[in-house]
């Protein structure tokens, strides 16, 4: 499935110890900026605006210049900014006088699920492009990264189409409430629940295994948990808004210094045997098939729109979120 650098000085600890430093590094960072109002600004603004100066200058010859990762590194800061801004952007009414925040405005609401549809749209049509170009294996144009083009980019195409669709009750965005132990007034969103983050998940970790397999070790497995488990343990309910903060930092950390997981000691890169691609691709389909079958279920039963309303209301999950915000 991986193959580690073993020619090139690794061993099987140091390559776990590295993993385990980039997956503390990103879910203390991800607790910093989501924590600290300031921090979020800084992360999020003043530092990719810093970094894409060095980019298109002195880091020019080394950096990602592509499409496809220039898409996804603006695409997930710009939806750290805007969730930022639903958290903390409020005003006054100069007419009535009555205060007013972001999170009030149901056209703000549609930022979030647009921008994450976006996101997942960009690896379907990168899957779609190497099921296509890349059938029996080829160096990919823009990336210089080898790839193996095969059915499982098909089915998972089809499985992030899938998890787009399921994408529901996004009307009921809001923020979390403040208390002594969290004053980080999160973005939560009760009705994204746990099978769809897993199937989430599997579908991008498949995706990172089929389209960037040289990435998929950290960018796939650590990237992946580290804002899973903030969202069921201490930031429960926001998982999209860690999900964007950790993969903001991460593109940010990569687009700067790329070396890190293309080259040297802790490079990992996939054995490229066919039936991992077809199983991981397999089961990544399955589950947003299984998710799509029960949302089409509670919207039968509740005769809700999932589009315009909230879905899952009944589950005590839903509750013990819903619970949490202001």
């Amino acid at each position: 499935m991986f193959r580690f650098n073993y020619e090139g000085g690794a061993t099987f600890a140091s390559v776990w110890l590295v993993w385990i430093l980039v997956f503390v590094a990103l879910f203390g960072l991800n607790e910093l900026t989501r924590r600290f109002k300031v921090c979020g600004f800084l992360f999020f603004v003043v530092l990719p605006a810093t970094l894409s100066l060095l980019w298109f200058t002195v880091l020019k010859e080394t950096t990602y210049t592509d499409w496809f990762h220039l898409a996804k590194v603006y695409s997930s800061t710009a939806g750290c900014i805007g969730f930022w801004a639903i958290r903390h952007v409020k005003g006054t009414n100069k007419k009535t006088g009555e205060t007013w925040q972001l999170k009030d405005f149901k056209w703000a609401l549609c930022f979030p699920p647009l921008i994450l549809a976006i996101n997942i749209l960009e690896a379907v049509a990168r899957d779609i492009q190497v099921g296509i170009q890349y059938q029996g294996g080829g160096i990919l144009a823009d990336d210089g990264v080898f790839v193996l083009g095969g059915s499982w980019n098909y089915m998972n195409a089809a499985a992030g189409i899938l998890n787009i669709i399921t994408i529901t009750g996004w009307l009921g965005i809001t923020v979390r409430n403040k208390t002594k132990s969290d004053g980080s007034r999160d973005m939560i969103w009760p009705d994204m629940l746990w099978f769809w983050i897993i199937a989430y998940d599997l579908w991008n970790f498949a995706y990172t295994y089929n389209c960037l397999p040289s990435h998929s070790w950290y960018s796939g497995f650590a990237l992946l948990l580290a804002p899973t488990l903030c969202a069921f343990t201490l930031g429960k309910g926001a998982w999209l808004q860690h999900r964007a903060q950790t993969l903001s930092l991460w593109c940010m950390f990569a687009q700067t210094v790329p070396a890190f997981i293309d080259e040297g000691a802790f490079a990992v890169q996939s054995t490229y045997q066919e039936l991992p691609l077809f199983i991981f691709s397999f089961l990544a389909l399955a589950v947003n098939v299984a998710v799509i079958v029960y949302m089409i279920y509670k919207v039968v039963k509740t005769k809700r729109n999932p589009y315009l309303a909230e879905l899952y209301t009944d589950l005590g999950e839903y509750k013990m979120i819903k619970s949490l915000a202001e």
